[in-house]
């Protein structure tokens, strides 16, 4: 049985009273919580359709974009659809209307259904879909089991000191300059500048041939790598100068508090053949089932956990002090391998189950950050399962 407290399989809320959202909104609070960055780099993630100007007052959430997915969302008269897997992320060069992918996305355009999706994003974002299922699991969803590294950028540039402030505002609220729990955070020193303009220059100080030495200060920030072209953008748009001098060395500050996987202790000790059973009770009912590989007397105390296909995470668990990992997708040689070579127990769910429970916390962070902008909005779990099993047969003794 699906524990529905913890994530409902259809809910509906409506928020309190203000003005209208939009489906540009909407995608805010999710970026907010699901920042695109932390997807990975093959994964295509965000608006799939869908004007980011159009009203929404109504969104729906579901695991896949399939044809009954998206006849339930026009049915229950969605504005929008969000959903986890991105609809057109393999080899799609068509979405004519005669197509399978196609005829989904003609069919959401025309009775005005915007669709996106949070996918990798949302697998490694804290709390996002792994969170969920450790604690769906009784699993204290720790440290992450691949944690991001947090790439920075350190910056370094000279400017007029009448114009220093000005250019420390831009480049902060491009998002440099923040450090921990601290913002607005830089270095400064006074340096001396000299240059020559050329005959076709327009110098901001001096004149076209003359050398000209300029009191300047040069201030020194960081920056998340991922905005580095926003900062530059910013730099460029406030420095005075036509040419201003700076640079910039790529560094990073070790590991983030976020990535794909958790990893943390059960609540209770039991035995593999205990938890394989509590993961099958807790986790949605699919065809698929669940089924474990070890000792199934064998006790478990820490757990680690990667919703979705995890066999690439098998040589890692290998080498941890877990005792076991809960994933899905797994194949015969790789979890065979493992277990003969005296890696932890492992366990395998139907990839739609440890994923659908994350549609409740998406509609749940959806509908707070729309109390909190003061806006109107409706949100519905989808109750339809899609995984795409449909027959289990042990077959006869």
């Amino acid at each position: 049985m699906f524990n529905t407290a913890s994530s409902p399989t259809s809910s509906s809320s409506r928020a309190s009273t203000g003005s209208p959202a939009t489906v540009g909104d909407v995608i805010s609070v999710m970026e907010a919580a699901y920042p695109p960055y932390l997807a990975e780099s093959w994964d295509a993630v965000g608006l799939v359709c869908g004007d980011p100007t159009e009203n929404v007052k109504h969104v729906a959430f579901a695991l896949d974009c399939t044809d009954a997915v998206a006849e339930r969302a026009i049915a229950e008269n969605a504005d929008m659809l969000i959903v986890h897997h991105p609809l057109l992320m393999r080899g799609v060069t068509t979405v004519a209307a005669d197509t399978p992918k196609g005829r989904i996305v003609h069919r959401l355009i025309r009775h005005g259904v915007a669709l996106f999706s949070a996918h990798t994003n949302a697998d490694s974002a804290r709390p996002g879909v792994n969170d969920c299922l450790a604690e769906l699991l009784g699993v204290t969803p720790g440290e992450p089991l691949r944690p991001i590294e947090e790439a920075l950028d350190k910056w370094g540039v000279t400017v007029p000191a009448s114009d220093a402030n000005s250019l420390k505002d831009a480049v902060f609220h491009a998002g440099a300059g923040t450090v921990g729990d601290y913002t607005e955070a830089a270095f400064e020193f006074d340096v001396t500048g000299q240059f020559r303009p050329t005959a076709a220059a327009d110098p901001h100080i001096g004149s076209a041939g003359e050398l000209e030495r300029v009191e300047e200060i040069r201030v020194e920030f960081v920056a998340q790598r991922r905005v580095r072209e926003k900062v530059r953008g910013a730099l460029l748009k406030a420095h005075p100068y036509e040419e201003p001098a700076y640079d910039v060395v790529e560094t990073h500050s070790g590991t983030a508090d976020v990535g794909i996987g958790r990893v943390g202790e059960l609540d209770t000790p039991m035995t593999l053949r205990e938890f394989a059973e509590r993961v099958s009770e807790r986790l949605p009912h699919t065809v698929w089932g669940v089924r474990a590989a070890g000792d199934p007397e064998s006790m478990i105390r820490r757990v680690a956990v990667s919703s979705g296909a995890g066999d690439s995470f098998l040589d890692k668990v290998a080498g941890m002090d877990v005792d076991c990992f809960v994933t899905s997708d797994l194949r015969h040689h790789p979890v065979d391998e493992h277990v003969r070579a005296g890696g932890c127990a492992v366990i395998d769910t139907a990839h739609w189950a440890s994923e659908f429970p994350w549609c409740g916390q998406a509609a749940d962070v959806v509908r707070r950050g729309m109390e909190e902008r003061g806006h109107t909005v409706t949100t519905t779990v989808l109750d339809i399962q899609t995984d795409p099993w449909t027959i289990h047969s042990q077959g006869k003794n």
